[in-house]
């Protein structure tokens, strides 16, 4: 019985041996078209489940991404487990999460969006080369393809692969065959005007949908005398989309990628298969339906199994095809070394101590993806990736870096524009320079410039004191200046103008302090105010001579900073706290002076409603005779209703409470719009020592509002109980 039974095995065993040598080899071309390439994991699915071998593969753009996962190894389950479980909004954003940046690189967030940045490096004004950051995407494949990472030839992966780019310089395909596995397939995707070319083996390479987005000569030439082919590239687009320069722009790669399409289409043999998945409408962005593109794919394969299941092959001829295609991977190393690759100004040696991976200890992919994101936050890369380099002595982790092309002087522009219905508008443009590594401990200077209502020059030299990020030994010290022009009315009783000020301050400082990581920042320094005020016109009678007069305010200041919200604009998470204490001399008074100013915001949500909850106070000393003073409110949630700084004076309180609800999953040139309202309580007191409860103003909003790439944009009503009602258009941070 049991010779009879080894009889058999041996007897299926020969079949299926010669099932496949008699079989014609199968090749796997799959084309891009951006996320509509994520159909191709729904065909893997249903030639998995069909018994169809696939011996090689070659594909483009996001097929190349798709197909060459699946050639090292990963199953279609695999696949799908992965890149469903991706957020993509945060795949390809800009730069890392806002709660992981310094807060140098946080700060500027409330002034000026961070989605534009130009830079002028050798004399020239530089802009990034892509609109899309492909760094998340970038280490989504490094950890990815760590366990072929000591495969160099791609015939020898598990299905051998190609995949295909293009040669951004005379314009002609590459095939790439050989090398490091995951930068090839970024290398594919290089969509012009989204992701920027990678420049790889002296060649700088774009997407190679540009001249073969259906590589089926390519597979041929792999030895494939079987084709199954799958067709997810965008259609043309009609005439009302080509309105818009992006849309021209789509359209002309559109039509160079059609082209190339119809070519290889040609080229199809009568036993080939080919696939045309009905995408309708999805798009190449249409990233966040991923579960139904693939439902698509199954579908697509599901509807010609006529004519795949001739290529199916046994059970146990499948299932040695299978095993034949494993992947051995290796074990993970203890690392012997770590280097950093690509940067020519920074030292990111600088971070060493604060990397989670370490010489000497085993190498975890998780740890090293946190050290990516980590480096990335520094704000000096537009691309962090990492990959490991065996030697006799042991493995390398090497982190390549992509230093900003436009930088290292980089300008950002921010604008805030306001009108209300009571005739009140303002405009203010502001600039800002920053400028990294001016020294070998990575110096900053930065300089603000605001025109407008409130005009203002803001400079400051930022000195690191150590060589190494972290520890008790990480101090900088900062001196800076602020000149400032402040138009500033007074209004009587019943909201009425009666006058109109105008504030010149000179403000300058120096600090000593410590970064907190990712957690924010403490400054300990001196500080010097130097004001005035004067009189441009009014109704009553002023002390003229007492408002020209220089008023001076010397002394300590200590400011503790921490900042972990998610977003600077319509955050969903986090919280921001700010608290300010200046003691000396003031010119005018009798003993010590002081200055306290405290600001506080909690974001929390709930499903897709979000309570933000803000706190403001400040006070400082009140000279004689003078009116108004240094704080302010009054306009949009800042007590709506009010004119806008209708209150003015030396004390200052606060409270907000806000909520607001996203309003599309897939917004336009936003990063969403949202619907709200807000319910505030507050006031200004003149003299700190009157500050009361029972004085507070009672107001509330109702706003439209849109997170835009220059700022936040709302359109809104407000209501005050001691004011009136306004109805407000505002570009910017109320």
């Amino acid at each position: 019985m049991r010779l009879w039974l080894w009889g058999l095995a041996l007897l299926l065993c020969g079949s299926a041996l010669a099932q496949t040598a008699q079989r014609p080899p199968i090749g796997l071309v799959l084309s891009g078209g951006g996320a509509r390439g994520l159909t191709h994991i729904g065909v893997l699915k249903v030639l998995e489940r069909e018994r169809i071998p696939v011996d090689v593969i070659a594909g483009t753009s996001m097929g190349a991404i798709v197909g060459g996962l699946y050639a090292s190894g990963m199953d279609a389950a695999s696949l799908e487990r992965e890149l469903l479980a991706l957020n993509w909004p945060q795949m390809f954003a800009s730069r890392v999460d806002r709660q992981h940046l310094s807060q140098r690189r946080k700060e500027e967030d409330f002034a000026f969006s961070p989605a534009i940045e130009l830079g002028l490096r050798d004399g020239e004004l530089r802009a990034p080369q892509g609109t899309v950051s492909t760094r998340g995407l970038e280490v989504l494949l490094r950890r990815l393809t760590l366990p072929v990472r000591h495969i160099q030839r791609f015939s020898d992966l598990p299905t051998p692969f190609r995949a295909v780019a293009t040669d951004m310089e005379i314009g002609e395909p590459v095939v790439m065959e050989d090398g490091d596995l995951a930068q090839a397939l970024r290398a594919s995707m290089s969509v012009p005007g989204l992701f920027s070319p990678i420049e790889r083996e002296d060649r700088l390479l774009g997407d190679g949908g540009l001249v073969n987005n259906l590589p089926i000569d390519v597979v041929r030439r792999m030895g494939a005398q079987r084709v199954i082919a799958v067709n997810v590239g965008t259609p043309l687009a009609g005439r009302e989309t080509l309105g818009t320069a992006l849309g021209l722009t789509a359209q002309m790669i559109n039509i160079l990628t059609e082209q190339n399409v119809k070519r290889s289409l040609a080229s199809l043999w009568e036993e080939d298969v080919l696939l045309n998945p009905g995408l309708g409408a999805l798009t190449s962005g249409d990233f966040e339906r991923a579960a139904e593109f693939i439902r698509i794919g199954e579908a697509s394969a599901e509807a010609l199994l006529g004519e795949l299941r001739p290529l199916a092959l046994s059970e146990a001829a499948y299932a040695q095809w299978r095993t034949a295609r494993a992947r051995n991977a290796l074990p993970l190393p203890r690392l012997a070394a770590l280097r950093f690759e690509g940067q020519t100004l920074t030292r990111p040696e600088r971070w060493l101590p604060v990397l989670a991976s370490q010489v000497g200890q085993p190498f975890e992919e998780a740890k090293a993806v946190r050290d990516t994101r980590l480096l990335a936050a520094s704000g000096d890369y537009s691309g962090v990736d990492f990959r490991l380099e065996q030697s006799p002595e042991g493995d390398t982790l090497v982190f390549d870096l992509s230093e900003k092309h436009w930088g290292p002087n980089y300008f950002k522009i921010g604008l805030d524009l306001s009108t209300d219905n009571n005739g009140g508008s303002a405009f203010t443009l502001r600039l800002s320079h920053n400028r990294h590594w001016l020294n070998r401990l990575g110096a900053e200077w930065r300089n603000q410039l605001s025109i407008g209502r409130s005009p203002s020059l803001f400079s400051e030299f930022y000195q690191p004191l150590s060589e190494q990020v972290g520890g008790r030994r990480d101090w900088f010290v900062a001196g800076w200046g602020e000149a400032q022009l402040r138009q500033q009315s007074l209004y009587d009783a019943g909201g009425q103008e009666v006058a109109q000020l105008r504030r010149t301050a000179l403000t300058s400082g120096l600090d000593l302090g410590q970064p907190w990581g990712r957690l924010g920042e403490l400054r300990l320094g001196l500080w010097q105010e130097a004001a005035r005020w004067k009189e441009e016109i009014s109704e009553v009678t002023l002390p003229s001579d007492r408002l020209g007069q220089v008023q001076r305010l010397r002394g300590l200041r200590a400011r503790v900073q921490i900042d972990q919200l998610d977003e600077a604009s319509f955050p969903t998470d986090g919280y921001r706290l700010g608290l300010t204490g200046v003691l000396g001399k003031q010119t005018g008074l009798a003993g010590r002076a002081h200055r306290v100013e405290l600001d506080f915001a909690q974001a929390r949500s709930w499903g897709g409603h979000t309570l933000n909850l803000q706190l403001r106070a400040a006070a400082t000393q009140q000279l004689p005779d003078v009116p108004g003073g240094p704080y302010s409110l009054g306009g949009f949630q800042q007590l709506s209703g009010l004119r806008q700084d209708q209150l003015s004076g030396n004390a200052l309180l606060l409270l907000r409470a806000g909520w607001y609800r996203r309003l599309s999953d897939k917004p336009v040139l936003t990063r969403g719009w949202f619907v709200g309202a807000s319910l505030e309580a507050g006031n200004v007191w003149l003299a700190p020592r009157a500050l009361s409860l029972r004085d507070l103003r009672h107001s509330a909003s109702v706003f439209l509002g849109a997170d835009t790439g220059l700022g936040p944009l709302y359109l809104g009503l407000g209501a005050a109980r001691e004011g009136g009602t306004a109805a407000y258009l505002f570009l910017g941070r109320p």
